[in-house]
């Protein structure tokens, strides 16, 4: 239980940093429906801005509890994420072939978390 405790923030922030591609794919989507002058774009851009900032803050306080290769590892579920997202969000369709690689992603974070 102790060793889930540990996790547990490190997810959460792998969790927020799969946020600047949802804020990045609807600034995308606004600037294809109505250019420069959307002001949701910019809404958009600036929350992917400021995601990254908190990201970068909370990634640093995290990684201090983890070795690096662990970190790292877990980071990739990102992936993860970023496919939920697009099916939530934005109605995207996943294929066998997403869902195959997400498999080997959890697979390789498993491995590598048991092994530590």
């Amino acid at each position: 239980m102790e060793r889930l405790k540990r996790f547990i923030p490190l997810h959460l922030t792998i969790l927020l940093f799969s946020l600047t591609s949802v804020f990045s794919k609807a600034a995308s989507i606004r600037y294809n429906s109505g250019g420069l002058h959307d002001p949701y774009l910019w809404l958009f851009l600036f929350l992917m801005m400021a995601n990254c900032g908190v990201y970068a803050i909370a990634w640093q306080r995290v990684i201090r509890k983890f070795d690096l290769n662990v970190a790292y590892a877990n980071r990739t579920v990102y992936l993860v994420w970023v496919q939920v997202w697009a099916v939530m969000i934005f109605k995207e369709n996943l294929c066998l072939s997403n869902i195959a690689g997400l498999l080997l992603v959890i697979t390789g974070v498993l491995v590598v978390v048991f092994h530590e």
